[in-house]
């Protein structure tokens, strides 16, 4: 039955994609509003398989200090709080199509914050790149959303764009679809493949795939010239 409902759920965002980038962000934009009528329609932020993939993808990371951190697609939030919970040193900022998800996920969460709370910012990844540049960029279960080869060719250069040189861009994706949007990433800017793990140990296997955009000349010699030490995160 799952295959089956992810079969349609394809075809209804290819279909989608047909109207154009501009028809297609606003009817997006709609659709997503409309799920989110609800608080945490999918479960984000309580269902286990979605802690699991959190850690999962967490554990891939390079031990390096990350200051700057965006989370593409971050509905209402979960996993944005997350990341912010485990680098409290960074500036977390999560972007999200759905107005109304951003709304909920402004909402402070209970307990101690250890750090600074993350902004939330609209974005269709689409029709732009966010404004400025990351050391480390998320984007999970966002993909398959935009259909044609023309909309993912046009995402996935936003998406490496965001990446500040030699900064990381994190995609998790169902496994082994993960692997058609991993080439369209390769395809779309200077980065490499530094480490790829695929979950196969549940019932919707995924990918976490990390690359590295390229490092200039400055920023290389910076590297060199910084004092030992690095920042891990908390929680992973």
């Amino acid at each position: 039955m799952h295959r089956v409902l992810d079969r349609c759920h394809r075809t209804l965002f290819a279909a989608l994609s047909l109207l154009g980038v501009r028809g297609q962000g606003r009817l997006l934009h709609w659709y997503f509003d409309w799920w989110h009528r609800r608080p945490d329609p999918w479960g984000l932020a309580v269902d286990d398989y979605e802690q699991f993939k959190y850690a999962t993808t967490l554990r891939q990371l390079p031990a390096r200090p990350y200051r700057r951190i965006l989370d593409v697609g971050c509905s209402e939030g979960a996993f944005t709080h997350r990341l912010a919970a485990a680098y409290p040193h960074a500036d977390v900022t999560g972007a999200d199509i759905s107005a109304r998800a951003l709304a909920r996920a402004r909402t402070p969460v209970p307990g101690p914050v250890p750090g600074p709370a993350p902004r939330f910012v609209r974005l269709n990844i689409v029709t732009a790149p966010p404004e400025d540049r990351f050391d480390l960029v998320f984007c999970a279960e966002l993909l398959y959303y935009l259909g044609r080869a023309r909309q993912l060719r046009r995402a996935c250069a936003h998406l490496t764009a965001a990446v500040a040189p030699g900064g990381l861009l994190v995609l998790v994706h169902p496994w082994p679809e993960a692997r058609r949007f991993c080439a369209y990433i390769e395809a779309a800017g200077d980065v490499r493949r530094v480490t790829e793990h695929v979950e196969r140990g549940t019932g919707r296997p995924f990918a976490v795939s990390v690359y590295e955009a390229a490092a200039t000349a400055d920023h290389r010699a910076a590297g060199r010239l910084a004092p030992p030490g690095r920042q891990t995160g908390r929680g992973a």
